[in-house]
Order: structure tokens, then sequence, then C-alpha cells
């Protein structure tokens, strides 16, 4: 998968203590991608629009 054209943007879910550091590319025709700022060379989670919309919407206290 090509992500060369990605333009990643800190997540606003992210902590500011350099914790829980995700960065999100939603730029890219049918496709969310997620990694962690700490690597960004390292493994990238796609996910289709809906499926992205879905997970960060979902109550992770409920799921549980």
């Amino acid at each position: 998968m090509d992500l060369t054209g990605a333009r990643w943007r800190k997540s606003t879910r992210s902590n500011g203590s350099g914790g829980a550091c995700v960065e999100v590319a939603d730029n890219l025709s049918g496709l969310v991608a997620v990694r962690d700022s700490k690597d960004p060379a390292g493994p990238v989670l796609v996910f289709t629009p809906d499926a992205w919309r879905t997970f960060v919407r979902s109550d992770p206290v409920r799921s549980v």
C-alpha cells in the first residue's frame, strides 16, 4: 500500500506527555491510516472511512 501522499497529523486523543502519540492520515482516497508517532517507519493500521468513524465513536468503557 502506497502511503507516500499521506499527510499525518497528531490525533486529538494523543496526550501531551509523549506517551500515547497517535498520528492519523485522513487525506487519502478511500482509507484512513493510523500510526505511532514515535515509530513513523513502523506498522500502520488502515481503516475504511466508515470503519474509522465507527472506531472513533465507540465507547471503550462500554466495550470492555
